[in-house]
């Protein structure tokens, strides 16, 4: 019928193949939240992952001294970078205050800006 009035027709989106919207993707084997989470693994025991708490709060540690190199090394990595307070579990007020004394030390050559400390 296009050929007889003169206008051709565009194909459509659906036959071109490369669009998937709309179209569900099957579950993940893993079920929802990965292999650890609910409906993950079978017959394994669930991953409980403790609360973290601040080591400068139990230990009742107001400041922390750029001077006190053997505390700052635990919280840099091997590359240099300060480790982020989700994977060491210190409080908020006191990973400031941590961030501090290590670029402290840093500027005085206590600590190295990159590589671990020795």
């Amino acid at each position: 019928m296009a050929e007889e009035t003169g206008t051709t027709q565009s194909p459509s989106r659906e036959t071109s193949g490369g669009s998937d919207r709309g179209e569900r993707r099957p579950p993940r084997p893993g079920g929802p939240g990965g292999p650890g989470g609910p409906g993950g693994r079978e017959g394994g025991r669930k991953y409980f992952r403790r609360k973290k708490v601040c080591k400068f709060c139990v230990e009742k540690i107001e400041a922390v001294n750029y001077k006190d190199v053997r505390l700052l090394a635990q919280f840099v990595a091997e590359s240099g970078k300060i480790v982020p307070r989700r994977l060491t579990g210190v409080c908020t007020p006191h990973q400031r205050r941590l961030s501090t004394a290590i670029k402290q030390a840093r500027n005085i050559a206590l600590l190295p800006f990159a590589g671990r400390p020795s």
